[in-house]
């Protein structure tokens, strides 16, 4: 008998089926849906927003006005995070699963597109193409990152994408849109998350 005819130890049927279950709950997490966007967290932005666009207009420079608009994202930021991680918890899920995960990797390169062209539209003199830019590049972000989300998701970014077309055709619209965009529809949608899929 050669040496390289020596049995190949077996591995227990109990090793396999563990390995098994865990590939298949791997895959079953890769190729789910991200269900623990926060129908409350989107009407809390909502919220913010409204009161950014009030504050926003004690200034007179577009640049001041966009200040606190930025600074609102932040707010927004962290009051929908902290509501997607409450009810992931709540769901005994994991925020950043492979669908939560999928989520914000398609939604951020949006987002960190509009910081830059942010930063190119003001030094360059034409910052009133902000807000049009922000609901755009906002709604892409929400259109991609939506695709492993809850169906809703995807319409309200169209929505936003729709919203920042118009702003950029009517710039003087554009501060009053961010209002309605960033404002009354994440109020509007958020209330449909919240109804439709459990908060």
């Amino acid at each position: 008998m050669r040496l390289d005819d020596a049995p190949v130890p077996t591995t227990a049927l109990s090793d396999r089926a563990i390995e098994n279950l865990n590939f298949i709950r791997r895959t079953m997490e890769a190729s789910g849906t991200f269900t623990a966007v926060s129908g409350w967290g989107v009407i809390a932005m909502g919220f913010v927003a409204l009161l950014a666009a009030a504050y926003a207009t004690r200034f007179p420079m577009l640049a001041e006005r966009l200040l606190v608009w930025a600074g609102a994202a932040i707010v927004s930021s962290v009051a929908g995070g902290f509501a997607i991680v409450r009810k992931a918890r709540h769901r005994r899920e994991s925020a950043l699963s492979g669908p939560g995960r999928k989520f914000v990797l398609n939604f951020m390169p949006a987002i960190a597109a509009g910081a830059a062209l942010t930063a190119a539209l003001l030094s360059t003199g034409i910052g009133v193409l902000i807000p049009g830019m922000w609901l755009l590049l906002y709604g892409t972000g929400v259109v991609t990152g939506g695709a492993f989300s809850v169906r809703v998701l995807p319409a309200m970014g169209l929505v936003f994408m729709a919203f920042g077309v118009l702003a950029l055709g009517v710039p003087a619209w554009g501060e009053a849109l961010m209002a309605l965009g960033f404002g009354g529809l994440h109020i509007a949608f958020g209330a449909i998350i919240a109804w439709r899929y459990g908060g």
